[in-house]
């Protein structure tokens, strides 16, 4: 499966930005999705995760409540709505695709989409 990422930007802090990555290629709703960022200097990290189906979601604590992770399987996308974004959050975001049903590590994700520069101003 191919990963296309868009939707990244400036936003300043508390504002909202969604992310969408297009799929193509093999049958999209079969593979779990994630989001994964990495900062200048840090290690990459997933901020959310999510089953085939879309019945199951994964947030870390850094996240959870402000970000939101969603799939459309007939439109082949998996979005993620970032709200009350914070200057911490400023990253590259990178869509991935597991053919397990979810994956929490990077190393459980073979698909990789390029990344989408996200930047929050103070």
């Amino acid at each position: 499966v191919q990963l296309q990422a868009s939707g990244g930007g400036l936003v300043q802090a508390g504002g909202s930005l969604r992310l969408s990555c297009a799929a193509s290629g093999r049958t999209f709703s079969s593979y779990g999705m994630a989001w994964f960022r990495q900062a200048p200097g840090k290690e990459r990290e997933i901020v959310a995760a999510i089953d085939w189906r879309g019945l199951r979601t994964y947030y870390p604590d850094s996240v959870k409540g402000r970000f939101t992770i969603s799939r459309d399987n007939a439109e082949n996308t998996v979005y993620l709505q970032m709200n009350s974004l914070k200057p911490e959050d400023t990253a590259v975001y990178s869509c991935a695709a597991t053919d397990q049903p979810i994956g929490l590590s990077d190393r459980q994700y073979d698909n990789w989409g390029q990344g989408t520069q996200v930047t929050v101003s103070s």
